[in-house]
C-alpha cells in the first residue's frame, strides 16, 4: 500500500456529486504523467475491459507502453503514484480495493460530459498527440467505430464547442493535407515543421516482415499478454 494516500468509498456519493456540479470540466492543467495516465485508464476501459479497474503495476505498464503512444515515456511507480493522488484531489480518478490490491478508475468521463464517441477521441488525443481526423478515426476501432470522415468531424466539432472546450483544431500549415487537432486539458507540444515525409519500407529483400514491424508486433503480443495474466490475477483473488 501506497503510504500519504486516504481511502475513499464511492467517489460519487451525494456530497461528490455537488462538487462535480459545481466544479469546473477542467480544473487545472494537467502535466504529462497526469495526462498519460488517465488516457492510458481510458484506454484500457475500452479496449480491455476485463483487467479494469487497473492495478498501479497494470497501470505503469500502460503507461510506459511503446506502442500506440507518442511520446513514449518512461515513468517511475513513484510518479504514477503521485499523479494519481493529484488527480484523485481533483475528482479525475477514484479507487476500489479488491481482494489483493487496490485498483483505479477514471472520473472524467462523467466530468467531461463525454459520450462514446467523444471518449474514444480523447483517449487518442491523450496518449498521442496532435493528430488529423482521418489518423483519429482510423485509430479509434477498437473503441468507438466512426461510421464516416464527417461523422469524426461531428464528434470533434462538438468537443470544440463545449463551454470549456475540451479541444481545438490547429491551423493548416504549408505543405500539411489536413488539419491537427489537440486537446486542451493540458501540456500539450505544439507539431514541429519535419523533414521529408520518411517512407516505412515493410518488408526486407528476402520477403520477411521488416525488423521495426516485428518488434512492434512483438510488443503488441507482450502487451497482450501482461494484460491476460493480470485478468487471471484479478479473477484468482475475486
Amino acid at each position: 500500500m501506497h503510504q500519504g494516500l486516504t481511502y475513499y468509498g464511492n467517489p460519487l456519493g451525494e456530497c461528490q456529486e455537488e462538487e462535480l456540479m459545481s466544479s469546473t470540466r477542467i480544473p487545472r492543467q494537467l502535466d504529462p504523467v497526469e495526462i498519460r495516465v488517465l488516457g492510458s485508464l481510458l484506454e484500457k476501459e475500452q479496449t480491455t475491459p476485463e483487467v479494469y479497474p487497473m492495478t498501479v503495476n497494470a497501470l505503469l505498464a500502460a503507461c510506459n507502453q511503446k506502442t500506440n503512444r507518442e511520446p513514449v515515456m518512461q515513468v517511475s511507480e513513484g510518479q504514477v503514484w503521485d499523479a494519481l493522488d493529484r488527480l484523485r484531489q481533483d475528482v479525475l480518478v477514484w479507487r476500489t480495493e479488491g481482494a489483493r490490491s487496490e485498483r483505479w478508475q477514471q472520473s472524467v468521463e462523467r466530468r467531461w460530459g463525454l459520450n462514446p464517441a467523444g471518449k474514444a477521441l480523447m483517449t487518442l488525443l491523450l496518449l498521442r498527440g496532435a493528430q488529423t481526423a482521418g489518423e483519429l478515426r482510423a485509430r479509434s476501432e477498437r473503441m468507438h467505430a466512426f461510421a464516416s470522415a464527417q461523422e469524426t468531424e461531428e464528434a470533434l466539432a462538438r468537443l470544440a464547442g463545449m463551454d470549456e472546450p475540451l479541444v481545438r483544431e490547429l491551423p493548416r500549415r504549408p505543405g500539411q493535407k489536413e488539419t491537427r487537432w489537440i486537446h486542451l486539458v493540458g501540456e500539450v507540444a505544439e507539431p514541429q515543421e519535419t523533414g521529408p515525409e520518411v517512407v516505412a519500407i515493410p518488408a526486407d529483400v528476402l520477403g520477411r516482415p521488416s525488423l521495426a514491424a516485428r518488434v512492434e508486433q512483438l510488443e503488441q503480443t507482450v502487451a497482450r499478454l501482461a494484460e491476460d495474466l493480470e485478468s487471471l490475477r484479478r479473477q484468482l483473488g475475486e
